[in-house]
């Protein structure tokens, strides 16, 4: 297991491209679902700076907090609202350049400027967790994130079913 990530100087792209088999060295052989959350969240937030990365889980019909890093966030956020919300009801990615823009969107950290967020998907085709990334730029997330996030998310879906 890497104690230490090794961080590239380029492109956004590039360093998606870096940091996909670090993360992937992270969980490889680890069964736990949390240790694995914990570290794919430290990974980014580290190696890209974000104001604030963590996971959602869909639980006893409501989105509650999961392992994350950043300041402290809203515990549980209902499925009708704010931008996890939506993503979770549409079960889609979706980037916020201006969170202050984005109708119903909860204000759990001021210093929150945007926002992106992915689906995890179970086995079953339903959303299992969302990727909550919060920059404190505005219009600080692009198709570039969007693509690279959506890697690590393809590999949390690849051993979500063996995830305990």
């Amino acid at each position: 297991m890497a104690e230490d990530l090794k961080k590239v100087e380029g492109t956004r792209e590039q360093k998606y491209a870096a940091l996909l088999p670090q993360v992937e060295a992270l969980i490889t052989g680890e069964t736990d679902l949390y240790a694995n959350l914990a570290n794919i969240s430290a990974a980014i937030h580290e190696y890209f700076g974000f104001f604030w990365v963590g996971f959602y889980l869909n639980k006893q019909n409501e989105l509650v907090l999961g392992p994350f890093q950043g300041p402290v966030a809203c515990t549980r956020i209902p499925y009708h609202k704010g931008v996890c919300g939506h993503a979770f009801r549409n079960q889609e990615s979706i980037i916020v350049p201006n969170v202050d823009e984005f109708p119903g969107h909860i204000a759990c950290a001021s210093a929150s400027k945007s926002e992106i967020v992915l689906p995890v998907m179970n086995s079953a085709g339903e959303v299992s967790m969302l990727l909550d990334v919060d920059s404190d730029q505005l219009d600080d997330f692009s198709e570039v994130d969007r693509k690279g996030l959506q890697a690590i998310i393809a590999l949390i879906e690849k051993n979500l079913g063996t995830w305990a």
